[in-house]
């Protein structure tokens, strides 16, 4: 049974910085993408951050390049999203999903495509 956890959410002040991760458990497949997204209050889940298997690619949405960093972590089978300079406006529940792929430096921010997803962790940001 594939299981994707999070943590590493909570509240933090406006500018500061936090960690998440995501720990993948199950997953057979030799190579997979793991991707962030995050859904706010009375919003649509969007993407935040994406990372192939090789480490190779990355995406980022428009809001959080320069501020964000995705990274991975394969002998852990966990990947992280170090969130820095944070804004009330990244307040959102974060989920990590994953999509199995043939080629190891695949990755995509189309949400649509990940198979498993996780429970999510909630990040609040305070002004």
């Amino acid at each position: 049974q594939v299981q994707l956890v999070e943590s590493g959410g909570g509240l933090v002040q406006a500018g500061g910085s936090l960690r998440l991760s995501c720990t993948v458990s199950g997953l057979t497949f030799s190579s997979y993408a793991v991707g962030w997204f995050r859904q706010a209050p009375g919003k649509e889940r969007d993407f935040v951050a994406t990372i192939s298997w090789s480490g190779a690619t990355t995406l980022y949405a428009d809001s959080v390049k320069g501020r964000f960093t995705i990274s991975g972590d394969n002998a852990k089978n966990t990947v992280y999203l170090q969130m820095n300079s944070v804004k009330p406006e990244d307040t959102a529940v974060y989920h990590c999903a994953a999509v199995s792929a043939y080629n190891r430096d695949f990755a995509t921010s189309r949400q649509n495509m990940y198979t498993y997803w996780g429970q999510g962790t909630q990040v609040t940001v305070s002004s």
